[in-house]
């Protein structure tokens, strides 16, 4: 018979009675498999630490956003955010799926063209457009949006230069009720300068004011905020054509949708209390549709939301190392992966799940990573069980920003693997070696040891 597993004693204050208002504790459930895989083996045939995106999440998520949105408003266009998760297989599921392209630099504008992309479906964001960058865009007639006066000359110039006529947009940063306010990028609405950027556009002749542009933040949990700037934006396209007979064709509300996912410091998670997508169409089609435009010659609404629809398809499995208690006795457990890893930690309070069954018997925890730097925690503060080295853990919600901004420090970037639509896993980025990571070093005849 095996020997039972050790479970040091707790004291633990049971509530009894009727259930609060935010019910009772919620059941911690092991999570075994992924879109029909076992957990355990993915880890044994591709390695530990391991990123798994599943396409069938992805494509449904899309989906849900997409119906929310065309279902109250006649002309929508998607565009993915490539800054978010520009993995190939990830970007060329949305292209699919119908999306655009939106890219914020030189590198991911070359990539969304790799990807196949038409050019004029790529939408150019960013404030750091080299003047070769432009002059790529404006041939391919892709969309500029234009986020400062200096591009805004260049362009002008290069339109000269290059015998075209752009088409651009400007963005327009705003005061809609949250703070802090997102004026770092592009035009002011309320101090003129959108006005300023419109009036030299228009006026130079040399380009094409096709659309509007805002993106009012990170994150945003108050749909209203939406409403406003819709608002604010559906005012100044209107302007615009009573001014200067000017039909702009678009207006492209940028992303911030909240994911899942729990930011740091809130009560309750963020999948119980994080507004929808329905909660962010309706406040944003409202204002359009409740706006001056005619009804027969309503823009085109742009949507680039990233995190909120990649975020739930993407999962962390990672294995324990070890376990510790610290000076004041607290549980610790350190698992194979880092910030370095799961950047996104620093923002939110990944749900993390045992990926095996396990007794009731929980405790909070702190999660830590492997690496040697003491900000290397995935969790302060978590509720797990007694997890054993060479044991599995999940981190859910993690499909964007880590897999753009994860770094190679200390430890190698592990494989990513997608499971398609039958349950199939495939490699789509594979795991870095010694070679990959020194082969651009060059080394000094001086340095080098004989």
């Amino acid at each position: 018979m095996e020997k039972q597993r050790y479970e040091r004693p707790i004291l633990k204050k049971l509530e009894t009675g009727m259930p609060s208002k935010f019910g009772r504790a919620a059941y911690l459930s092991p999570t075994t498999h992924i879109d029909g895989n076992q957990v355990g083996d993915l880890l044994k045939t591709y390695g530990s630490p391991l990123f798994v995106i599943s396409e069938n999440t992805v494509r449904s998520v899309f989906r849900k956003a997409s119906h929310a949105f065309t279902t109250r408003y006649p002309k929508v266009q998607f565009a993915w955010s490539y800054k978010t998760n520009y993995l190939g297989a990830v970007c060329n599921i949305y292209h699919q799926e119908g999306a655009w392209a939106e890219v914020v630099s030189g590198f991911e504008y070359d990539m969304a063209i790799r990807h196949g992309v038409e050019e004029s479906k790529i939408i150019f964001n960013g404030p750091d457009k080299s003047r070769e960058d432009l002059e790529k865009a404006i041939r391919n007639d892709s969309l500029i949006h234009i986020d400062h006066l200096d591009e805004l000359y260049a362009i002008i110039d290069l339109s000269g230069t290059l015998n075209k006529k752009p088409k651009v947009a400007i963005r327009v940063n705003m005061d809609t009720g949250i703070q802090p306010m997102w004026d770092r990028f592009g035009f002011n609405y309320e101090n003129g300068q959108a006005w300023d950027a419109i009036n030299k556009i228009i006026l130079s002749g040399k380009l094409d004011l096709v659309g509007l542009h805002t993106h009012i933040g990170t994150f945003i949990l108050s749909t209203n905020a939406y409403g406003v700037a819709a608002s604010k934006m559906a005012e100044l396209a209107m302007a615009i054509q009573h001014k200067y007979r000017h039909t702009v064709r678009y207006i492209d509300m940028g992303g911030g949708f909240a994911s899942r996912n729990t930011l740091k410091g809130l009560y309750m998670p963020g999948y119980d209390t994080n507004p929808t997508f329905d909660d962010y169409a309706e406040a944003i089609t409202t204002a359009l549709l409740n706006s001056n435009f005619s009804p027969d010659n309503l823009p085109l609404l742009i949507m680039e939301t990233g995190r909120a629809l990649i975020d739930e398809a993407g999962y962390l499995l990672g294995t324990v190392i070890a376990n510790k208690r610290s000076s004041n006795g607290k549980r610790t457990t350190i698992v194979d992966i880092g910030v370095n890893l799961l950047f996104t930690s620093f923002w939110y309070e990944h749900k993390i799940t045992p990926a095996q069954p396990f007794s009731m018997y929980t405790e909070e925890t702190t999660v830590y990573g492997p690496l040697c730097m003491n900000i290397d925690v995935l969790r302060e503060n978590v509720n797990l069980p007694l997890l054993n080295k060479g044991e599995h853990i999940v981190v859910h919600h993690v499909g964007a920003y880590n897999m753009t901004q994860w770094m190679q420090f200390i430890t190698l970037r592990p494989r990513v693997i997608m499971i398609d639509e039958h349950g199939h896993p495939h490699v789509i980025r594979d795991n870095e070696s010694y070679a990959s990571v020194t082969g651009v070093e060059k080394m000094p005849d001086h340095l080098k040891i004989k």
